[in-house]
């Protein structure tokens, strides 16, 4: 049970099991851009860049940064949730597939989420409408301008963080050598995923605790109904049924997942991190993508149902690119499997193996 229950809870939240490190100790750090302006024409006096990074830079041949990861997390997660063991456990370690030894790693937080600048932080419903666009742009500066990195070996996504790896890829082609998108979609947010979203949203504006934005203590009403939208959404049906095969433990785990989310998450935080996809479509400029491409995502993963055959179509559009569709095992959990290396590790070395020889 607590193996299932971890993982739902990972995907939308930074609560994990964190690892005991047997790599470098990540090293936090804050970036302010002061006077940002998001593709919408608003302005942020100042906006925060939270993030981590786990080891060092290292130049090659020719005198540039080679060894650079970045690793981005999913909606209304963090960079702290990929110190999970089952995660940072299972690739960062000495002899692992990303040997913080061997790799610099960058963990950001994006905009809206984490420690980086939030709307919870004070401006609440005035804080600016941000874009996925604005948050791939505003990691670029981080990246380039603070940590000085011109290139990047592997840029790895999950969920959200995976759709931003196709912005990435074709806002900057020249940029990185490898991308590695881990549950989603090349596409628009539509469908049963934009409505999953919409519902979550009209629900926490619905409940009158919500007060435009102006609560005092977070909606409970509301927030629970839009977290009943995420549970399914990101569950596992088999994974389900065998970590809670009867009433009592169905029951204890739909508590606990519901007590855990209410204390972590932030309605406002929600709204707009689930908004921030509304214009999301990487689709017309998969061509432009130079890096080699392992789209990878699960069978049983409801927010990107394999039946749709929506990467089939797109991936051909991308020159290097491969779409693996994993399948259902006792090693997948739905979409919280693209925060399982033991399920997808394996691609991960080929993609690193193929990706260097070009």
């Amino acid at each position: 049970m607590l193996k299932t229950y971890t993982l739902l809870l990972s995907l939308f939240l930074s609560v994990n099991t964190y690892a005991q490190p047997a790599y470098p100790k990540p090293q936090e750090g804050n970036y302010t851009i002061a006077h940002y302006t998001f593709e919408n024409g608003q302005e942020l006096a100042a906006l925060n860049l939270h993030y981590y990074t786990i080891g060092s830079p290292k130049k090659g041949k020719d005198g540039k940064i080679a060894n650079a990861v970045l690793i981005m997390h999913g909606t209304t997660s963090s960079a702290a949730a990929f110190l999970s063991k089952q995660f940072a456990g299972e690739l960062f370690g000495p002899g692992q597939l990303l040997d913080a030894t061997k790799y610099f790693i960058i963990l950001p937080d994006a905009i809206g989420h984490g420690k980086s600048s939030r709307p919870s932080d004070s401006l609440h419903m005035q804080f600016p409408n941000y874009t996925y666009n604005d948050m791939v742009t505003a990691e670029h500066e981080l990246v380039t301008k603070h940590l000085g990195i011109d290139h990047l070996r592997l840029i790895l996504g999950t969920s959200m963080g995976a759709m931003h790896a196709w912005v990435w890829g074709y806002t900057y082609p020249d940029f990185m050598d490898a991308i590695m998108p881990l549950a989603c979609q090349p596409a628009p947010i539509a469908g049963r995923n934009r409505m999953m979203r919409k519902m979550a949203i009209d629900l926490i504006k619905m409940d009158p605790a919500w007060n435009n934005g102006e609560y005092q203590t977070q909606p409970v009403l509301g927030m629970s109904g839009a977290l009943s939208s995420f549970f399914f959404m990101n569950s596992s049906p088999l994974q389900l049924q065998l970590s809670a095969p009867t009433r009592i433990a169905a029951d204890t785990l739909v508590a606990h997942m519901r007590r855990a989310n209410l204390a972590a998450l932030d309605a406002n935080d929600v709204i707009y991190a689930l908004e921030a996809s509304r214009y999301y479509d990487p689709s017309p400029y998969l061509q432009k993508i130079k890096a080699t491409v392992y789209a990878i995502n699960s069978a049983d993963d409801e927010i990107n149902p394999a039946e749709l055959g929506v990467m089939e179509r797109e991936i051909k559009k991308v020159a290097y690119g491969r779409y693996v569709l994993l399948p259902i095992t006792d090693k997948t959990v739905g979409h919280g499997t693209n925060s399982l290396p033991a399920a997808w590790g394996v691609y991960l070395k080929e993609l690193l193996e193929v990706s260097a020889k070009r």
